[in-house]
């Protein structure tokens, strides 16, 4: 017998779901404000060369923060579904619910959410999340769900990850994700190695860290999809079926890597083929022609003066004669 419709009050109750992931939030507002920065030296930049100037700052600063981003992003596989469902055990109260599953490379996070919120007198606004990075254990988050007393359909999703189940996902998706984080890393890395290279500027070496971030990017997309390709068992609520597909965070690395391809490929084939636009495009022509034009000017002989070449023109005999009768 329980209290309360249901509920167990020996139980803690918990905690709803929070309104925005405070990491990404964090990441993007350092990159926005280094954006602000260099838009508000901007003005400084004279010529032309602005506009290249912008683009390589948007270009760069974009690629760093996807990459940086989607390492603590939980929307690489997503899925949702609604369904009438028991909201707890021992108890034959029906919800009408919707269930999503979001996996990330750190771990899952299943949500409910109430339609209407507020049923069995209760808010039905949940997001758990049960990790599995290196420094977690995912079977004891799920058992520290069990002693909080988490609604039934959160519990029997994230039941489908563990090392138990009979599904056999656990470790395909742990090790993929591990191999994943491992590779978004270094792309992480190889970026920051591009960026030193093209502002020294080495535009060659810069474009071959350029596609080799791309690689890693599009690599990492290989190891997950590893995972997402072992067979899967049904998760299902009566009729309904939760059915999973990738998330933005796939897509958005998937772009982003392509896009770090294409500039990588450009750059090295403009060194190859027309090395003069590529000096153009990081303007570099036109400091090379001032400091050839401050090299000419400061190290040709100054021109001689008038007197000079007056005593030059002075016939020899009479240079002679005149140094004799000094003397």
């Amino acid at each position: 017998m329980t209290l309360w419709n249901g509920s167990f009050p020996f139980y803690p109750r918990a905690n709803a779901s929070f309104p925005f992931d405070t990491t990404r939030a964090i990441i993007i507002s350092v990159f926005l404000s280094m954006l602000a920065t260099f838009i508000i030296i901007l003005p400084g930049i004279r010529g032309r060369g602005r506009l290249f100037w912008f683009l390589r700052v948007v270009m760069g600063l974009f690629v760093g923060a996807v990459v940086l981003t989607i390492q603590f992003t939980r929307d690489w596989e997503t899925g949702w579904v609604r369904a009438n469902t028991s909201y707890k055990s021992f108890s034959r109260a029906l919800v009408n619910v919707e269930i999503g599953l979001h996996i990330g490379l750190a771990g899952v996070n299943v949500t409910l959410v109430g339609n209407p919120v507020n049923q069995v007198n209760e808010t039905i606004n949940y997001n758990e999340h049960f990790a599995w990075s290196f420094n977690a254990d995912y079977d004891h988050s799920y058992s520290e769900g069990l002693e909080k007393g988490l609604p039934s359909p959160i519990l029997y999703v994230a039941e489908k990850f563990t090392t138990q189940s009979p599904c056999g996902v656990h470790r395909q998706y742990r090790i993929s994700s591990h191999y994943a984080s491992l590779t978004l890393w270094m792309a992480f890395c190889t970026w920051l190695i591009s960026i030193l290279l093209f502002s020294m500027p080495i535009l060659l070496y810069g474009g071959y860290m350029l596609l080799l971030t791309a690689t890693l990017m599009l690599f990492s997309l290989l190891f997950f999809f590893t995972a997402r390709s072992a067979p899967k068992c049904p998760i299902q609520f009566g009729p309904a079926s939760l059915k999973t597909d990738y998330g933005g965070s796939f897509w958005l690395t998937l772009a982003t890597g392509l896009l770090c391809l294409l500039l990588g490929l450009g750059i090295i084939i403009l060194n190859s083929v027309q090395p003069e636009k590529l000096k153009l495009v990081f303007n570099l022509d036109e400091g090379k022609g001032e400091d050839e034009e401050g090299w000419d000017t400061s190290y040709l002989p100054a021109e001689p003066s008038s007197s000079a070449q007056d005593v030059l023109m002075v016939p020899l005999g009479e240079l002679c004669e005149v140094t004799a009768t000094q003397l």
